[in-house]
């Protein structure tokens, strides 16, 4: 078990199937995180952990900028994005592919397998990192890593519950007129968020276990 301290379609055919722990954290401060992330990083470099990670998470409102971001993209910089956002990918590539490329769009199918099976037809879009619906004209899950000796962490954003108009704050992905879009919108599910985001945590890890040919050891 793995605790917070303080502080084209691809599939993977090996017969032995890796191990994926996944940690159910709820709520957590951006930066506590981020963190957190790094952390666990280190540590699976050092392979003081033993297994690739999917943390499912949420944050408070945060905005945050990417390396290719500037001001321009904040449109009312005193707001943020809000929760409803499920995330984070930790995997050491050395035991995959060591190829961005590759796991960037093996992200993208798990996204998609798990929202097909919550019935939202995904897709991805060209030329674009991410996953998107209605034809490529709406964006539902935003993807970005960062790499040390070939682990990855942060991975994806998909938006289930949040509340779409903190985007209007800003230009999601530097992507000037995008729609951004939920789980929740493309569904018009009207169960509550609880029981559509414990939907939504089952079928990601489905997704996971598809498209990167793993087994996922749920906590005890």
């Amino acid at each position: 078990m793995v605790e917070r301290g303080n502080g084209s379609e691809v599939r993977v055919t090996d017969v032995t199937r890796r191990v994926l722990e996944v940690v159910q954290a709820g709520v957590v401060p951006y930066v506590e995180a981020l963190e957190w992330q790094r952390a666990l990083a280190q540590a699976r470099i050092e392979r003081q952990v033993p297994h690739d990670l999917l943390l499912l998470l949420e944050h408070p409102p945060v905005v945050t900028l990417g390396r290719n971001s500037h001001h321009a993209h904040l449109l009312r910089p005193d707001e943020g994005e809000g929760e409803g956002g499920l995330e984070v990918f930790e995997v050491d590539l050395t035991g995959h592919r060591q190829d961005l490329h590759w796991y960037l769009r093996t992200l993208e199918q798990a996204l998609i397998e798990a929202l097909a099976a919550l019935g939202v037809p995904a897709e991805r879009k060209p030329g674009y990192t991410g996953v998107w619906t209605r034809g490529g004209t709406r964006k539902i899950a935003s993807i970005g890593i960062h790499v040390k000796q070939w682990v990855t962490w942060h991975g994806f954003a998909l938006n289930v519950t949040t509340d779409l108009s903190y985007f209007d704050r800003i230009v999601p992905c530097g992507i000037p007129g995008v729609v951004m879009t939920s789980v929740r919108r493309e569904t018009g599910n009207g169960t509550r968020d609880t029981e559509l985001w414990t939907e939504t945590v089952g079928a990601v890890i489905r997704g996971f276990e598809r498209a990167f040919g793993v087994t996922a050891k749920l906590p005890a």
